[in-house]
């Protein structure tokens, strides 16, 4: 009588892998090449639960059903801890529905865009000892916008200011126009509580119906 196999042998293609390696390189298109602990090098891909990208040097360990799946899960030890890349193929989100989420940097904390930057939300606050904010285009659509600075100071080419009411309060003002000043209003009202000076190398006060000039005295020449 002939006994026939109901499950071919194990080959060692079909063997489960679960070992620990170091990674020697990471190649451009995601393959990562992995040395075992016995000289073995296994092309690995990294499995999506491990969001941490490894790094050459690093110990880490892959698993897989055969030696042709191969999977890196997981970095156990990282080669520089001091430097450390959370990295996904796609896109990424962080989400705490039922709570907060905190960023937390001992030093600095950059927000880096190669497109849009999106800060939504019904309230959100900025707190460092210094920022600095480098936009090409920015547009600001909101109610209102209260500031409390100490000194403020605006350079540009061109400003431009557009609004139902303007107020503006100050214990002195100085400005300097090297060019042509002009100024079109409907009605004007200077009114000074001690003294009015107009001074220039030609000075012209004309009016089209009336010009009227009234003091106690009036000195002329």
């Amino acid at each position: 009588m002939n006994v026939v196999a109901l499950r071919s042998p194990a080959t060692a293609a079909s063997v489960s892998i679960h070992l620990l390696g170091k990674v020697l390189a990471c190649e451009p298109h995601g393959a990562i090449l992995v040395e075992d602990e016995g000289g073995g090098q296994w092309t690995c891909r990294r499995a999506a639960s491990c969001l941490l990208q490894p790094a050459p040097g690093d110990t880490v360990l892959f698993s897989g059903p055969d030696a042709q799946r191969v999977f890196l899960i997981a970095v156990v030890e990282q080669a520089d801890p001091r430097a450390s890349r959370i990295e996904v193929p796609g896109d990424l989100v962080l989400s705490a529905p039922g709570g907060s989420i905190a960023v937390d940097s001992a030093t600095d904390l950059r927000l880096h865009s190669a497109g849009e930057l999106d800060m939504a939300g019904a309230q959100w606050q900025v707190r460092a000892e210094q920022a600095q904010l480098q936009v090409a285009e920015m547009r600001y659509v909101g109610q209102a916008v209260d500031a409390t600075v100490g000194r403020v100071r605006l350079l540009g080419k061109l400003f431009e200011t557009m609004a139902d009411r303007l107020l503006s309060m100050a214990r002195s003002t100085l400005r300097v126009v090297d060019e042509t000043e002009q100024v079109r209003v409907g009605h004007l009202d200077c009114e000074a509580s001690h003294a009015v000076r107009i001074h220039g190398h030609h000075t012209v006060v004309t009016g089209k119906e009336l010009v009227k000039v009234d003091a106690a005295q009036i000195h002329m020449g």
